[in-house]
């Protein structure tokens, strides 16, 4: 039986609840037709919400601890050579990327035969990405990436104004169908498109920001639980909490959603070109991490809570699979949680490749196939921030419970009757045998860990937790002398 493609669509900062199919106000109508051809997983998330740690856990197959990551630490060497790419290559696979990868170093392609990179961080090491060579052609110098112009992590709307083309998000789409076009045609591939946007900047073009110039969007979600020095005004350049004024915050919504809308388009493109030339192509999209976008007055990722750890996430295979499902009149959701490091086994799986022993992700094809479920609990997930936080949480996709092991706050959360998580249920006597459940199960994830999460049976607090352990931790000496 032929083998089949592998399309990756992968942008970076998409919430989980921002498309059409899941009756948000955001237009993305090829993602919607691609979510009524395939399945949407509404409970997926990511075990460690920022974009370094999550793309580690999609390489790997394996959870923050064990591939070392637990939180965001640029400059650190991605040293896995047992990795879903090279299995994917061993096997015969071409691995192409297009746009973001977050490897470091830049050009470390971690296993991808080709690699045309867009990275706003060119001061890194000084050299420009693909894209950023490109552009300075393509303009002679006179247009600049907005990424030069104001903070990356800013939520100021500053419309793109050059020539729709020159935009990184439509070169990025552009250049995959080129690369598919070039692609080595005696072989499978497995292509992954790196976004960056939604990621702010908030620079969509003008005309896609003025389809939501009218749209008022949900006031701003607090919860009873919230402190109240969350409370404090919020800066347009990097705040990672605070409050904002609602016609600010409405612009930034509208931009945030114009991003997505451009990127469904440049998608659409994508798509095309793979159902004429390459139409047995499991298609697979989703994020690293969501953006809380204001919610519970805090902006950004890195938080357990829905906006920041809820991720989009679409499969859908050729229509001569062994699926039962190719209706798109209909959407077909599972509510089983899953996480990035399920994408490897599943992948892997698709392309009839044994999976490492050493990957701990679920293979999830049973239930694309329509032939079984998948036996999971829960998700474990946690973000490391050093001495701003260290937050742990515990969801099934009905439930969460969160745990700050630098403050020892704890929130249980309902989140069927409670999505936006406004309410804590900690004390609530109708939760407490959930409540002691979900709180048992973080005790036995972090029981052996060394930073000294449980004592006596007990979450303790005030335990600050780098966001990198093990061998990553290590300095560039350390490693040598280790070496020697």
């Amino acid at each position: 039986m032929e083998r089949p493609n592998f399309l990756f669509l992968f942008p970076d900062q998409w919430r989980g609840d921002f498309l059409g199919s899941k009756n948000h106000q955001v237009k993305t109508p090829f993602l919607d037709q691609l979510a009524g051809e395939g399945i949407s997983f509404t409970r997926a998330y990511a075990a460690c919400p920022s974009c370094i740690a999550a793309r580690a856990c999609v390489l790997t197959g394996k959870s923050p601890i064990s591939n070392n990551r637990i939180g965001y630490k640029g400059l650190v060497p991605w040293d896995y050579l047992n990795n879903m790419l090279n299995c994917l290559t061993d096997a015969g696979y071409q691995t192409i990327n297009v746009g973001k990868t977050h490897f470091y170093p830049r050009k470390n392609n971690c296993g991808f035969q080709v690699n045309k990179l867009y990275d706003p961080q060119n001061y890194i090491d000084g050299e420009e990405s693909d894209y950023h060579q490109w552009l300075y052609k393509q303009s002679n110098g006179k247009i600049e990436d907005t990424t030069y112009k104001i903070n990356s992590n800013g939520f100021t709307y500053m419309p793109w104004t050059a020539p729709v083309y020159l935009h990184p998000t439509a070169w990025t789409a552009s250049e995959a169908v080129t690369q598919l076009k070039k692609r080595d045609k005696d072989k499978p591939f497995f292509m992954q498109v790196g976004f960056h946007r939604p990621h702010p900047p908030l620079d969509p073009p003008e005309e896609y920001f003025n389809m939501y110039r009218d749209v008022i969007f949900d006031k701003v979600k607090k919860g009873d639980w919230e402190p109240k020095d969350f409370m404090k005004v919020a800066s347009h350049n990097s705040s990672m909490m605070g409050t904002k004024k609602e016609s600010d915050r409405q612009d930034a919504l509208r931009a945030y959603c114009a991003q997505l809308t451009f990127i469904d388009h440049e998608i659409g493109k994508i798509i095309y070109y793979i159902l004429r030339h390459a139409p047995n192509t499991v298609i697979i999209f989703t994020s690293d991490h969501g953006d809380m976008l204001g919610d519970h007055n805090m902006w950004r990722k890195i938080y357990p809570y829905e906006g920041s750890s809820n991720i989009p996430m679409i499969i859908k295979e050729p229509i001569s699979a062994k699926t039962t499902h190719n209706n798109p009149s209909s959407y077909r959701k599972n509510e089983t949680v899953i996480t990035h490091m399920d994408l490897m086994p599943t992948i892997l799986s698709l392309a009839s490749i044994r999976i490492p022993n050493e990957v701990e992700g679920e293979d999830f094809v049973p239930i694309l196939r329509g032939e079984g479920t998948v036996e999971r609990k829960y998700i474990h997930g946690e973000h490391s921030a050093g001495e701003m936080m260290s937050v742990q949480f515990i969801t099934d996709g009905k439930y969460k419970f969160c745990y700050d092991a630098l403050s020892g706050v704890q929130l249980f959360f309902d989140l069927i009757n409670d999505p936006f998580e406004l309410h804590n249920g900690l004390n609530d006597k109708k939760y407490n045998d959930k409540v002691q459940l979900f709180k048992q199960h973080m005790i036995n994830e972090l029981l052996n860990r060394p930073e000294g999460f449980v004592k006596n049976g007990k979450l303790q607090k005030g335990i600050v937790v780098l966001p990198v352990t093990g061998p990553l931790a290590r300095t560039k000496k350390e490693k040598d002398e280790t070496n020697i």
